[in-house]
């Protein structure tokens, strides 16, 4: 892999005696305590009760905010406490908060001092060596000067053999995920695209097939060619990536991933202020990607299939146009409805692949309706499945990973709503109400009897960033598809 695109992690030192001293060398230091504890065994704990004592504040409240004091000998110094009964989500998000003026000076080395009874010194260690993994790896830019530096090591105190090699990948896979989907449009179109995924897939040892245009006319994947014919470049192509780790049993999961370069809404073209950001459209396929990067760094014992379903969304003479009837790859005839509902297209061919292979189950990943977002905002995403037993598991998922979901229904009476009397349905229709459960429905068409699971990314893009990741674009799914997974 291209180390100056996924770049190497920080090194890690553990001890696993708290940190009573500070060394002559420590410069950015984190002290992470239990809330409604006493803290008296914290180095330099005087100093900061004097300062928080200044401002008219006690201790117990740096389980709210974190307080950032520079200590004697130049030591930039967070203070946190963290509530044992708070969630994994409210952890990172404190985490990130505290550990952003230390990161915000670039150290090349940052220590973490944990407090409290082992269970907590553990949690504590994992979930903050994760937030400064995450965060310490620079994020591309373009900018004239110095590029921003890489976190080049981690000291933990307070644990010793801590398994981080969870945290390790999960990093890694989001990483790559914010770093693909922060790429502009003229550096990530359908062709760059596809050359960086086969470099990936070389690096890691994953098979790859590429189902080009050519190849998915042959198949009649009408829906997908709908969509990428705009372009005029024909780049476009559904790419599938299958990974099997030893000891792998059972069936195989299928990761779909929506990747629409760019998106322009078509003939029903987007107003400027809606068309900002949308290089943003292949989120969905840089989630599967970083899912299958974490996966395969962890060596699971699982049989992966990706399908991405990469191509750009363009006005053209030969764009598709409203109230065309086109033909998907399993048959189903689409009454086109408005060119703004690409991704649901794209998606629908790619599921349809996916399904022959009879995957055990599936799982989409996209950055799919609007309306899912006026439902929840930027700060969760919706999940849709036609088990609801995967629902379930997705939202307990969401709980655990510190990515969290909303299970929506999907009843067979909205079907109503895509009738249509040229075509055996309709791709979507003009009022958008509850659109996020139409394109559901319109999906279940493809996937057939296979358990399935539809995951709408609102929160790919969240202002201030979200949970662990600092940064607007962050990597959302690659942690709660994990956790499906493992």
């Amino acid at each position: 892999m291209n180390k100056s695109v996924v770049r190497e992690l920080a090194k890690l030192t553990m001890n696993p005696t708290p940190l009573l001293v500070r060394g002559e060398k420590t410069t950015h230091l984190l002290i992470v305590l239990p809330a409604g504890v006493e803290w008296h065994e914290a180095p330099d704990y005087a100093t900061v009760e004097a300062s928080l004592r200044r401002r008219g504040k006690k201790a117990e409240e740096l389980a709210k905010q974190a307080s950032t004091l520079e200590l004697s000998g130049g030591c930039v110094s967070v203070w946190l406490r963290l509530d044992a009964t708070k969630s994994t989500f409210d952890w990172h998000s404190a985490l990130r908060q505290a550990m952003k003026p230390l990161l915000d000076e670039q150290p090349a080395s940052i220590e973490i001092a944990l407090f409290g009874d082992a269970a907590f010194r553990q949690r504590a260690g994992a979930a903050a060596a994760y937030v400064a993994w995450l965060n310490g790896t620079p994020m591309p830019v373009w900018k004239r000067g110095k590029p921003p530096k890489a976190l080049k090591n981690l000291v933990l105190h307070g644990v010793s053999d801590l398994d981080l090699k969870r945290e390790r990948a999960l990093a890694e896979g989001n990483s790559l995920c914010r770093e693909l989907t922060l790429l502009p449009p003229n550096l990530l179109r359908p062709s760059s695209y596809r050359a960086r995924i086969r470099a990936l897939a070389e690096e890691a040892g994953w098979e790859i097939e590429e189902y080009d245009i050519k190849r998915l006319t042959k198949l009649k994947a009408g829906a997908f060619l709908a969509v990428a014919r705009g372009s005029g470049h024909e780049d476009a192509a559904i790419v599938r990536l299958s990974f099997k780790g030893k000891g792998a049993k059972g069936g195989t999961t299928a990761l779909v991933g929506k990747g629409i370069c760019f998106d322009t809404g078509g003939h029903n073209l987007k107003p400027a202020r809606y068309m900002n950001n949308m290089h943003d459209d292949m989120n969905g396929s840089a989630v599967v990607l970083g899912i299958l990067l974490a996966a395969t760094r962890l060596k699971l014992p699982l049989k992966l299939d990706v399908w991405l379903a990469i191509a750009e969304n363009h006005l053209s003479p030969d764009a598709y146009t409203q109230n065309e009837v086109v033909t998907a790859l399993n048959g189903t005839t689409i009454e086109i409805v408005h060119t703004d509902a690409e991704g649901r297209m794209v998606l629908a061919d790619a599921l349809a692949l996916a399904a022959q292979a009879k995957p055990a189950a599936i799982i989409d990943f996209a950055t799919l309706t609007g309306s899912m977002a006026v439902a929840l905002g930027e700060r969760m995403s919706g999940v849709i499945s036609n088990r609801d037993d995967f629902a379930a598991r997705a939202v307990a998922a969401g709980q655990a990973s510190g990515e969290r979901v909303v299970a929506f229904p999907m009843p067979e009476d909205y079907d109503e709503a895509l009738d249509s009397t040229v075509a055996d349905v309709k791709q979507c229709t003009l009022d958008s109400e509850a659109d996020h459960i139409l394109a559901a429905r319109f999906l279940n068409r493809f996937v057939g009897d296979t358990p399935w699971l539809h995951v709408d990314l609102s929160a790919s893009r969240c202002k201030g960033g979200l949970g662990a990741a600092a940064t607007d674009i962050n990597g959302f799914g690659v942690g709660l598809g994990l956790a499906l997974l493992m």
